[in-house]
């Protein structure tokens, strides 16, 4: 049986979207986005996000490339709510849209999307800093969670880290009960930042929106930036802004890329 579905990304990090709006493949979720997002044997991305219809406003559930099932995702909601405006799902500017993080409000305005992504939580492992040594090397790691777990990491010359190597070294140190996303920061103003980041049950990406507000607000708090702040990606900008006690606003793109149709029944045979 043929399934619709529409390609999209937010600075290079991209997703299936596949409409699912009365949640019968969700419990399918690991298997297809497993199937769906190999680069070689299906369409290729680094998620999969099922659209699910509520009672008050529209659902994301995501899917890391690996199966895993993400709370968030700041580039996903970016792209799902640019396609529920699209297909007329719903209006705009503002919209509301649910994830296992909470309801996320976006604005839209001048081809850029403007989320909410709440207050960031620094309170696991008491709030502080963490020394943890892997592979015989000591990295200074501060927790935050922007409802997924992130751990960022200053360093002085970010594109001089092997991310191959230490990302899922830390991604799976056993500090973090749910793993962790990684990401590794160079200050370069007070207010520019940049960051590449190992994605938990992705790998590397282009682009994280939660990462980039982890990476955005920790860098505030310790006093080492003030917003907003440019975060500056492998696949492109975006503007963090955030004051102690407050929420945290994400602004970027999203961008379609193709729809068509999938053959789900001959994806999971081989076929």
């Amino acid at each position: 049986m043929e399934h619709a579905f529409t390609k999209y990304h937010g600075l290079g990090n991209d997703f299936i979207f596949l409409e699912d709006l009365e949640g019968n493949l969700l419990p399918q979720g690991e298997q297809l986005a497993r199937l769906l997002c190999d680069r070689h044997f299906g369409i290729g991305a680094d998620g999969l996000v099922l659209i699910i219809r509520g009672e008050d406003r529209f659902t994301m559930r995501i899917f890391n490339a690996d199966g895993s099932e993400a709370e968030m995702c700041g580039n996903a909601v970016r792209c799902m709510a640019d396609y529920l405006l699209r297909q007329g799902l719903a209006e705009g500017p503002v919209l509301q849209i649910s994830t296992l993080a909470g309801v996320k409000v976006i604005q839209a305005a001048d081809g850029l999307y403007r989320v909410d992504m709440g207050e960031p939580d620094f309170s696991s492992h008491g709030g502080g800093p963490l020394r943890l040594t892997a592979s015989g090397q000591e990295w200074l790691c501060h927790p935050v969670s922007m409802g997924n777990p992130h751990a960022v990491v200053f360093v002085d010359e970010v594109d001089a880290v092997n991310l191959a190597m230490w990302g899922p070294t830390l991604e799976n140190h056993p500090v973090w009960p749910q793993k962790a996303n990684i990401e590794f920061v160079q200050v370069l103003s007070r207010n520019r930042i940049k960051v590449r980041v190992w994605e938990r049950g992705a790998g590397p990406t282009l682009a994280c929106g939660t990462g980039a507000c982890a990476a955005a607000v920790t860098s505030t708090r310790l006093g080492l930036t003030e917003s907003p702040v440019q975060v500056e990606l492998p696949g492109g900008g975006l503007t963090i802004e955030w004051k102690m006690g407050s929420h945290v606003f994400m602004s970027g793109p999203a961008t379609r890329v193709f729809s068509g149709t999938v053959d789900l029944e001959a994806l999971r045979s081989g076929r």
